[in-house]
């Protein structure tokens, strides 16, 4: 449980490390090979593991030999890695936000502490001047659902000011019109700012807020400073926005009483249908310069071909990458070592892979596919899905890792993205097999079923398990679950305190991988062809790909 398990600030967790008896496994799913490789994966030596470094040197060339020493062919015709193009622009030189109202008042903002901002235009200086500053609300336009924060908006020149998540995130329910309590794409930052760019905005800031963005601003100021990588564009950036970036709750309370608004009614009328975008009266300026670093990345593939429908795939997908040096702790730690986020998922990877070539081939193949730059906006998987090595029309699901928790064994697995689609009942079989029972999202407004890497393949049809560790722990119960959450949430997550512990309790997360070896034995065992619900935003993508693959359906 990170550095800190059974410390006294998680007594509830704390108790998940004492000893409880281990449910039988597959075979051959190793406990050291899953503490090695996420001991080294972790260690200052790969300096957080971030792409284009000589972090990333080491991590690809460690996990093709760990690939070739579990038992896997190369999974990119010979070669082991799949090449990912990027552009990495470094922001530097900030001036200060400077907001001023049409009533002449002037509020100076500090970068860091009251905002945080990039550029995705590869430009050498970032130059936003008395762009004048719209509230779109939620920033969403969604025509099927009868939505449009931009109607009858010409945003050009202007800067959008968003509010984090949608427009029902608050409700007690899963009912509404963007899923209740449940996020939907609509309320993710990635979406916000490629609709900005949209409508032609010059800039956009999201208003954080710790609750509906399921994260605090440590982790917006963290994420946003420094390197930031993207996928390289043809036309250079010269689409998106001039700036995107974040603004502090408190601050945009602060830029509302400047222009006699309120914060909290407006923001309870974006929430209504029918809203309408605000024009704020006040204009916003700010500048900083930019350097690029052109490059490319690698996800590292491997599989184990089947023995009867080789040509019928199993995804297993993590990924290596993290944050590399970051915000500096108090003790001057400034390598975000990325242990549970996603050393482990990685190691999780080797570790079924050793599994299933010990346990012999399947029927069909499986594909064990560790990707690049998640942390940087899922940009590893993205590009495999749109570039796949294996076709996505002959891809039946596949199973994402990420951020595994070892807070002990539980009763339950939380299954996040659940009701979707027909992998519901594979799950229902491989739990019952196992004597657990599985827990909807505990948080669904934090919109996690799109914020890992199997929404790069979801988008494009193929469906994919996200099932993350239980809250109902063996000792300590949900009360304990939640603890270990909290405390990761708050003392590690993309921060320099995410870092490997000796004395982590393993046998709840040994328990989940072979929940997981179960999952990739049925689909690649099986003949089915699983699909998306009808009425599920991913079915048009799934029965799109199936038609065009061989034999015009999965």
């Amino acid at each position: 449980m990170l550095r800190f398990c059974c410390a006294a600030a998680l007594s509830l967790a704390a108790a998940a490390c004492a000893t409880v008896p281990e449910r039988a496994g597959p075979p051959a799913l190793s406990v050291e090979t899953m503490r090695e490789v996420t001991r080294t994966l972790s260690s200052d030596a790969f300096e957080g593991r971030e792409p284009g470094t000589p972090g990333e040197e080491k991590t690809v060339a460690y996990l093709t030999e760990q690939f070739r020493a579990a038992g896997l062919q190369p999974g990119n015709n010979g070669s082991w890695v799949q090449e990912v193009p990027l552009v990495e622009i470094t922001g530097s030189a900030f001036e200060p936000l400077v907001v001023r109202t049409a009533g002449g008042e002037s509020l100076s903002l500090q970068h860091a502490s009251d905002w945080v901002g990039v550029s995705y235009r590869e430009v050498e200086r970032t130059e936003l001047a008395d762009s004048e500053l719209v509230f779109v609300g939620f920033g969403i336009n969604a025509p099927e659902r009868g939505w449009n924060d931009y109607a009858g908006l010409d945003m050009r020149g202007k800067t959008a000011v968003i509010l984090v998540n949608d427009p029902d995130y608050a409700s007690e329910t899963l009912e509404g019109p963007f899923g209740g309590r449940a996020m939907t794409f609509y309320g993710r930052w990635t979406y916000k700012f490629e609709e900005a760019a949209r409508q032609g905005a010059a800039g956009a800031l999201i208003v954080h807020e710790d609750f509906p963005a399921s994260y605090g601003w440590n982790v917006v100021e963290s994420s946003w400073s420094g390197p930031q990588a993207y996928a390289s564009r043809a036309d250079a950036g010269a689409s998106q926005t001039m700036l995107n970036g974040w603004i502090q709750k408190g601050v945009a309370e602060r830029i509302m009483a400047a222009t006699g608004q309120d914060f909290a009614q407006l923001s309870a009328a974006a929430r209504r249908p029918g809203f309408r975008a605000v024009p704020l009266g006040a204009t916003a300026s700010t500048g900083f310069d930019n350097s690029f670093r052109r490059f490319t990345s690698s996800n590292v593939i491997g599989i184990l071909p089947g023995t009867e429908r080789a040509d019928e795939y199993v995804l297993h997908t993590a990924h290596w990458d993290h944050l590399g040096r970051c915000t500096p702790n108090a003790a001057g730690d400034d390598i975000c070592n990325g242990a549970i986020d996603n050393a482990v998922g990685t190691a999780a990877l080797v570790a079924l892979a050793e599994a299933h070539v010990a346990g012999g081939a399947h029927p069909r193949s499986l594909v064990f596919l560790a990707v690049t730059a998640e942390e940087s906006g899922l940009l590893g998987s993205d590009y495999y899905s749109a570039n796949p090595v294996f076709p996505l029309s002959q891809t039946v699901a596949g199973i994402n890792i990420d951020a595994p928790a070892l807070s002990g064994p539980a009763r339950d697995v939380t299954v996040i993205g659940g009701g979707k689609s027909e992998l519901d009942a594979v799950l229902a079989s491989a739990l019952a097999e196992v004597g657990r029972v599985s827990t909807p999202d505990p948080s669904p407004q934090a919109g996690y079923y799109y914020r890992s890497d199997h929404f790069s393949f979801a988008k494009r049809g193929v469906p994919m398990f996200y099932v993350r560790p239980g809250q109902d722990l063996l000792v300590g119960g949900r009360a304990a679950g939640a603890a270990y959450d909290a405390a990761y949430r708050d003392e590690a997550y993309h921060g320099p305190g995410d870092e490997y512990d000796p004395n982590w309790d393993w046998s709840g997360l040994m328990e989940d991988l072979g929940l997981f070896w179960r999952l990739g034995e049925m689909l690649a065992s099986g003949e089915e062809w699983p699909n998306w619900y009808e009425g599920d935003e991913f079915r048009r993508a799934r029965d799109e790909s199936c038609a065009a693959g061989p034999g015009g359906g999965c």
